[in-house]
Order: C-alpha cells, then sequence, then structure tokens
C-alpha cells in the first residue's frame, strides 16, 4: 500500500519548507498537502499527491488550468485536471492492460524537496523513485523530478534520472489540460502538416491540414514536433502559448460529450471547459536513457489577451 501524506505531514512540511507570505503549505482536498504559491505576480497550487500542478493563475490573465469539479482527491486516483505526469509509459501499458493507464506516479505521494524564490517567480521542487510498489509494474530503477517556476509564465520541468546499470526506455507526458470559454470554440496552431497518430481511428497515422479544430472527440499523437503551439480560445478571450524543450511529441486530446459523462470525476459537460495540449515523448519517440544519465523535458506556458 502507497503511503498516504495527511495533514499532520503537511504541517511539519510547512515548518521545514513554508517562506511567509510567499509559499504555504497546506492540507488541500481530501486531506491531500499542497503548496499554495502567492505573489504579485502569479498564484499557484501544486500537490505532492503525483507531483501535481492544480493551479496557475498569473495576475490579469485568469485561470490558465482547468481542474474538474468532480476530481477525486483520493489514494490511487489521480487528480482530474491541472498538469498530471505521465510516465514511464502512456495510455495503456502496452505489454500489461492491467497496469495503471499513464503510469504509477500520478497516484504516488511525492516527496517535497524545495520551495525557493526566484525573484519574481517561485520554484516548487518534488521528487518520486523506484520502490516495491513500482517494480512490480516496471523493473527498472529510477528517480523522477518535477520542478515547477510559478510566475507571469509557468515552466515545468521533468527530470528522470537513471541510477542504475543498465538502459531504459521510457515514455512521458505533461499532460496539461488548459481552461478555455468554450472547446468548440477554440483552435490549436502550429501543427499545420504535421503527421499524427488519430487514436480516435484505429491508430491511423495522418497528416494535419490547418488549425487543429475540436469537432469531436480528438485523441492524436502528433510526430516529430518541437516548435511551439498555440491555444486560442475566443471565448475566454484568451491566447495560451506552449514552449518545449527536449519533447518530441505533442498530444491533443477532449473526450468530448460521451465520454466525458461517463468519467465519474469529469462529468456531462465538462469537456467544454478544457483542450489538453501535452508535451511528451511517447511511441516511436520513447526515450532511451544510459545509466547514470539524466533527462529533462521541459514546457514552458504563457497567456496573454487575444488582439481585439
Amino acid at each position: 500500500m502507497e503511503d498516504r501524506l495527511s495533514a499532520p505531514d503537511a504541517t511539519n512540511l510547512a515548518q521545514r519548507f513554508a517562506i511567509p507570505g510567499v509559499a504555504e503549505v497546506l492540507s488541500g482536498n481530501g486531506g491531500l498537502p499542497k503548496v499554495v504559491i502567492s505573489t504579485p505576480n502569479v498564484r499557484g497550487e501544486m500537490y505532492l499527491h503525483g507531483g501535481h500542478v492544480t493551479s496557475w493563475s498569473p495576475t490579469g490573465s485568469g485561470e490558465g488550468l482547468y481542474l474538474s469539479p468532480n476530481s477525486l482527491f483520493q489514494d490511487g486516483r489521480a487528480i482530474r485536471g491541472g498538469v498530471p505526469v505521465c510516465f514511464p509509459w502512456f495510455g495503456d501499458k502496452a505489454d500489461d492492460k492491467s497496469a495503471p493507464a499513464h503510469g504509477f506516479v500520478r497516484t504516488k505521494a511525492w516527496e517535497l524537496a524545495s520551495i525557493e524564490q526566484s525573484e519574481p517567480d517561485v520554484v516548487v521542487t518534488m521528487s518520486t523513485q523506484s520502490g516495491d510498489d513500482t517494480r512490480k509494474w516496471w523493473p527498472h530503477d529510477f528517480l523522477l523530478t518535477c520542478r515547477a517556476t510559478f510566475g507571469a509564465q509557468l515552466k515545468i520541468e521533468l527530470i528522470v534520472t537513471n541510477p542504475g546499470s543498465a538502459r531504459f526506455a521510457f515514455e512521458e507526458a505533461l499532460h496539461a489540460y488548459f481552461a478555455v470559454g468554450d472547446a468548440e470554440s477554440s483552435a490549436v496552431h502550429g501543427l499545420d502538416g504535421t503527421r499524427y497518430i488519430d487514436k480516435t481511428d484505429r491508430f491511423t497515422e495522418k497528416s494535419q491540414t490547418g488549425d487543429v479544430i475540436l469537432a469531436a472527440e480528438t485523441d492524436r499523437v502528433y510526430l516529430a514536433t518541437e516548435g511551439e503551439v498555440e491555444l486560442s480560445d475566443p471565448v475566454g478571450k484568451r491566447g495560451i502559448r506552449v514552449e518545449k524543450g527536449n519533447s518530441r511529441t505533442t498530444v491533443v486530446w477532449n473526450p468530448w460529450s460521451e465520454k466525458s459523462g461517463a468519467l465519474k470525476d469529469l462529468g456531462a459537460g465538462e469537456w467544454k471547459h478544457f483542450v489538453c495540449i501535452e508535451t511528451t515523448n511517447v511511441g516511436p519517440f520513447a526515450v532511451q536513457l544510459e545509466p547514470q544519465q539524466s533527462h529533462t523535458m521541459t514546457a514552458r506556458v504563457h497567456a496573454a489577451p487575444l488582439p481585439m
């Protein structure tokens, strides 16, 4: 059974890591500890459950991330929304359909390593590593670190270290849910001409023509992508730009109405309020990591009003 961090743990962590007036460690939903950031430039939250950023609200732009009002904040369940961390596989595990979807780190209690001020931003670092609970699903030793920089921009670095003596391969994703006024009115720019795997059509490989317009369930893995993409949200009157580093695939996802209603932690109609643009290395672009080496994947998010 995985360890659970509770309210007393949050109190202990606050005594060690809190920065008065800037960063607090509190007992959040379901009693799960979270770091709460508050500066003149940003408000944000990050849970130790999953090393999971759940809020980023830069001053003047509003909340950038969607968090489901029906999310289950409990042991063994991933938080629905924000920026889940997927590792060491994406989607279903290819050789074991009984394994947890998107890997096992989304439901682990991570360790809080540090909270630091880097004026005018705040940097929160959390980590998790291999143990008996992970080796039953995946035999390799690893150290996984998520470093989130909260400011006018949100920067998330996912650092995978191989402390062992053999090379291993892994998939990874920062599965960001971006808040929009209406998913049907939104569009994703920057992927024109890119080949993608359409997971809603028997994993058929296709080519993107023009912007990505959501008109039905969308689950696409865009291949060999390194450039930035932008999400335009005319109803919310905002654009969100995602830049990335050491990422070769981009996933665009929205479950649409039927699947949204079937998900207990999402609910009917909730699909209209987000578009997922995920910074990833998945499928044919899984990472091969040599012993004693590390790999860092980065997503940097900007939000700005759309031009009138």
